[in-house]
């Protein structure tokens, strides 16, 4: 597998299509790993895009260079992350999709760095301006948000430690209708998730929503400018499943004046959160579309 070097990571990603293609950063989301992409990536390169799709920090092969340094597991490290990543690849544009925590990222870039995007797609989760997370105003959004309550508080923490493929399963368990995975492969998956940094980069990007965490200080500025940017100007493309069961489509409606470039949304009735996985070739097809509109 091919390695890219930057300032903060050794990051192990899978590049695949025609080299000279339009290029595509596939960014996978939590808790999966770059596999979740697996049966979109030949549609998108057999169109004639290239797809360059990383392990995010804490995942796979992905390592971080310093022994010391911060297990950032915020949106702007991972936004960072795909932009140093592009860079070593030497790609000036780029298109973004990404799932769950890829989304984040993605939303953070097209905010951050939007001449350097010509589209970005976000799947599962929606757009928060200014890169704020607020505790739900609902209940019920509240109680599918357990897991992040369980990881803001030390034993559920040191819980994650002892068993972290047992934590992740869950969530394969929980977040989408029953069926759509099998023991095969949530286990070829949660290879990537015996990373040694995978559990502090979890519990980082989770604890750090709701107290105070380490924070790695080379991403201060870009986690300040984000706090002033509500609207995004990049075309983007949502997809949600009807029946998310971790993020609903309750969570992404209404979201339309926040794009000013153009936004649109599909909604797939009985998909649960993990859409790459659950109906790839829905997600084919309406990637490919996107793309094909913004290049």
């Amino acid at each position: 597998m091919p390695m890219a070097t930057t300032e903060t990571l050794e990051i192990a990603f899978e590049d695949s299509g025609p080299a000279g293609g339009p290029a595509v950063i596939l960014l996978h989301g939590w808790p999966d790993d770059a596999q979740g992409w697996r049966e979109v990536s030949p549609t998108l390169n057999a169109a004639g895009f290239r797809t360059v799709t990383p392990y995010l920090r804490g995942c796979g092969g992905t390592r971080f260079r310093e022994r010391g340094a911060v297990r950032d597991g915020r949106a702007v490290a991972l936004a960072q992350d795909a932009v140093d990543l592009a860079d070593a690849l030497h790609i000036e544009t780029f298109a973004v999709a990404g799932h769950d925590w890829g989304a984040r990222a993605a939303y953070t870039l097209a905010a951050l760095c939007p001449g350097r995007l010509r589209s970005i797609a976000a799947l599962a989760v929606g757009y928060s301006p200014r890169g704020e997370i607020t505790v739900p105003a609902a209940f019920s959004q509240a109680r599918r948000g357990w897991y992040q309550w369980f990881m803001a508080t030390d034993a559920g923490a040191a819980a994650v430690r002892r068993d972290p493929r047992g934590f992740a399963r869950i969530q394969w368990e929980t977040w989408s209708p029953e069926g759509w995975f099998d023991g095969p492969e949530f286990d070829q998956t949660a290879a990537s998730f015996d990373n040694p940094d995978w559990v502090e980069v979890t519990l980082n990007a989770y604890r750090s929503r709701w107290r105070e965490e380490p924070a790695d200080p080379r991403y201060a500025g870009l986690q300040a400018q984000l706090k002033t940017i509500a609207t995004i100007g990049v075309p983007t493309l949502m997809i949600q499943g009807a029946d998310d069961r971790c993020d609903p489509p309750s969570e992404s409606e209404g979201q339309e004046r926040c794009f000013r470039r153009g936004y649109r949304r599909v909604v797939w009735d009985g998909v649960g959160h993990f859409p790459t996985r659950e109906v790839p070739r829905h997600v084919s097809r309406e990637l490919l579309a996107h793309l094909k509109s913004t290049f």
